[in-house]
């Protein structure tokens, strides 16, 4: 029996190494998933959210360098997916989006769920195929997977019913997947680079996502450097662990003396990373080079004194042997004391955790942290969920950690953990939520979890409260406004959906909570944590305008009648000045 251009997609995908396809079935995409079911090698995820089910391929994509596909029919389904591929393009996940189209013939007639995908993904995707001719298949199918997996991004092939089910033409559909290469810059500027770093009394390390293959040859250049190594948020799971010269992040969610150790050094290397928060990076006598694979990363956050462009790993390896070793370790040693002192500032509410209520967010993800297994997998949403996982969930070589770093999309966690269930089924997959982010998107695929037995741990930090938004506003200057709301009780409603459900309210459950919600196998659980909604974070820099605005935040919630809350923030906070 002849093919039809369904049945070609879905091979095709299948020998391009897609194992999942996440979405929800609708009129347009009724030929596409029948050829999905005949072809029962790609596993159809239906889940109730088509943004929930975009989250989940991130995480799959992101951890496993598989492609993941999803999927959503025309209009309405197809405007779900925007978001999730946003976040797939900013943290370089290769998802697929099969997006269901009108028919041919209803094409540019302003028919019902029409929409023009090319205007509509131009954001959020690589490449876009609009399939209107069974004669296109291969090449557009072949387009969207090759720029997908050699992007490293999202791709879309908009997709019509009438279309989908034509017969394909007769011919091979091979999908030749590209070769990941290896990218280093040439000899010459590698020797000006480390005539730079020779030159140089002290140098330091600053260090991203792109440090993920080349955690030996980094530490292996701060060793012979004898520099500290500071990384992003999203570098720290592969530059934080047993690392003897690291000394933390910067940026407001900061800690450790990573911030002073860039400004001082004679000469900084950035290695892969984007660092958006150029406030925090370093001007006047501090040279700098920047090392990333993307030349438009070069150079557009901070002045540069060299830009190369390159894979971290085959540069570094290759420069090691061109640099000599320093033996001033002074440098090194002053910023390892002031990490240990900023570590000493963040530990006080985790050992004074069991006697604080409400408990106190760093006790609970300090916890969590020392009982989780050392290959489980960590999510945080948005919000001040990030805060407590950079500063208080340590990894190790097997650990993992993932947020929406780059977009910064509310209610990402708890799919992205689901996603990475399925892909490693049985490993610890813990998702920290927002309260916020926690009813807008993710409550509502719990049926999802529970009818797959999927064991994600939702670990809610209820403040009543858009916590971070909260606090954006007081850094502004602001009297808080508008972020402040009346939640449920969750495990109530994780019962309703047949999930386990855990109230947590007392400090002293905080570990036997957490241990029961670890050992639970038989599905999701959500742990509705009660957390201080007063609790706030101390960056290791805080630059003069966040405390102007801070410092006047306050004066102007006193005018208008807030004091309580004023001296609630101080009194629960005080040991972080």
């Amino acid at each position: 029996m002849a093919q039809n251009v369904a049945d070609v997609l879905w091979e095709m995908l299948e020998k391009a190494g897609v194992k999942r396809c996440y979405g929800i079935v609708g009129d347009a995409l009724n030929p596409v998933i029948d050829a999905l079911r005949r072809n029962g090698k790609i596993e159809f995820v239906h889940v109730r959210n088509e943004e929930y089910g975009v989250f989940a391929a991130v995480a799959e994509a992101y951890f496993t360098g598989n492609p993941v596909a999803v999927c959503g029919t025309a209009g309405p389904g197809v405007t779900h997916l925007f978001n999730g591929l946003m976040d797939a393009k900013k943290e370089g996940a290769a998802v697929i989006a099969i997006a269901g189209d009108v028919e041919t013939g209803l094409i540019d007639t302003a028919a019902l769920e029409e929409l023009n995908p090319y205007k509509f993904f131009e954001a959020a995707a690589l490449y876009i195929g609009r399939l209107v001719n069974p004669a296109q298949a291969r090449a557009v199918i072949n387009t969207a997977i090759t720029t997908a997996i050699g992007d490293r991004g999202p791709t879309v092939i908009s997709l019509p019913g009438d279309v989908a089910a034509s017969e394909a033409p007769d011919r091979k559909h091979i999908v030749a997947i590209p070769a990941k290469p290896v990218l280093r810059p040439a000899d010459a500027p590698l020797e000006k680079l480390a005539r730079l770093i020779n030159d140089a009394k002290t140098v330091a390390i600053f260090g991203g996502d792109g440090c993920r293959e080349a955690r030996s040859e980094v530490l292996a250049l701060a060793e012979k450097l004898k520099a500290p190594v500071g990384y992003t948020f999203r570098g720290k799971q592969w530059l934080e662990h047993d690392n003897p010269y690291a000394t933390g992040m910067t940026g407001l969610l900061g800690y450790g003396g990573t911030y002073e150790a860039i400004q001082s050094a004679d000469v900084l290397l950035l290695l892969g990373t984007d660092f958006p928060f150029s406030e925090f990076l370093p001007n006047g006598n501090v040279k700098k080079v920047q090392i990333d694979i993307n030349p438009k990363h070069l150079g557009r956050r901070t002045a540069l004194d060299l830009g190369l462009i390159g894979d971290v790993q085959p540069t570094v390896a290759a420069l090691l042997p061109k640099v000599r070793e320093k033996n001033d370790t002074s440098f090194l040693d002053k910023h390892l004391r002031k990490t240990r002192e900023f570590d000493e500032l963040l530990s006080h509410y985790v050992g004074k955790g069991p006697g604080i209520k409400p408990i106190r967010p760093e006790y609970l993800a300090a916890t969590l942290s020392e009982l989780a297994s050392d290959d489980a997998m960590f999510f945080a949403d948005t919000g001040t969920a990030c805060i407590w996982m950079a500063r208080h969930i340590k990894g190790s070589a097997n650990r993992r950690l993932f947020a929406s770093y780059s977009w910064a999309s509310m209610a990402h966690a708890a799919p992205n953990a689901f996603g990475a269930q399925l892909a490693y089924p049985g490993r610890q997959t813990i998702a920290l939520c927002g309260d916020g982010g926690f009813t807008m998107l993710q409550v509502g695929d719990l049926p999802t979890l529970v009818e797959r037995k999927a064991p994600v741990v939702h670990l809610v930090l209820n403040n009543d409260s858009l916590g971070f938004v909260k606090i954006e506003q007081q850094e502004a200057g602001f009297v808080p406004f508008g972020v402040d709301f009346k939640n449920p009780n969750f495990a109530r409603v994780a019962e309703a959906f047949g999930a386990k459900g855990i109230r947590l309210e007392e400090p002293g459950d905080v570990k036997e909570a957490l241990t029961e919600a670890l050992a639970y196998k038989d599905g999701p659980v959500v742990v509705d944590a009660v957390v201080d909604p007063f609790a706030l974070s101390l960056p290791s820099h805080v630059p003069f305008h966040t405390a102007k605005g801070y410092t006047l935040s306050l004066a102007k919630q006193v005018v208008a009648g807030r004091f309580d809350d004023v001296i609630k923030t101080m009194e629960r906070n005080v040991r972080l000045v």
